[in-house]
């Protein structure tokens, strides 16, 4: 499979994942700060999903220990500050504009396909840089 069609997928998946969670989250958890918090949880599952996947079969990654695994991950959370910043303003932007659960998760949706694409350069530069290997 190319490159471009992997990761593409694998964006797709880790979307999924991602606002799976916050639907799920949002429905068993009306209460207090109910939105921010759905949105919270979809950002780390589909954080963990997209790591696992990206540094897997993306990257070809291996780390060589715990410490080094920790370092890793801690670029890739970092590197994707920035995207997450952009998920988050089109979903919060779509909800503030629509009033709309599915408008919402459109524009997350718009904005993780934004974040995941400068996400993938700054990956490839910053964190997943040594090591590699054929899986």
């Amino acid at each position: 499979m190319s490159l471009v069609i992997s990761y593409t997928l694998f964006a797709i998946i880790a979307t999924i994942a991602n606002i799976a969670a916050q639907d799920l989250f949002i429905n068993f958890y009306p209460g207090p700060y109910a939105l921010l918090l759905s949105v919270g949880v979809g950002t780390l599952i589909g954080l963990i999903v997209k790591y696992l996947l990206d540094k897997r079969y993306i990257f070809r990654y291996r780390t060589t220990g715990i410490g080094h695994e920790t370092k890793i991950f801690i670029l890739y959370v970092a590197m994707g500050g920035v995207t997450t910043l952009i998920f988050w303003g089109f979903e919060f932007g779509f909800h503030f504009i629509f009033e709309d659960k599915l408008m919402r998760y459109l524009g997350g949706v718009i904005g993780l396909a934004i974040g995941y694409w400068i996400k993938y350069q700054l990956d490839k530069k910053y964190v997943f840089v040594s090591k590699e290997i054929e899986c």
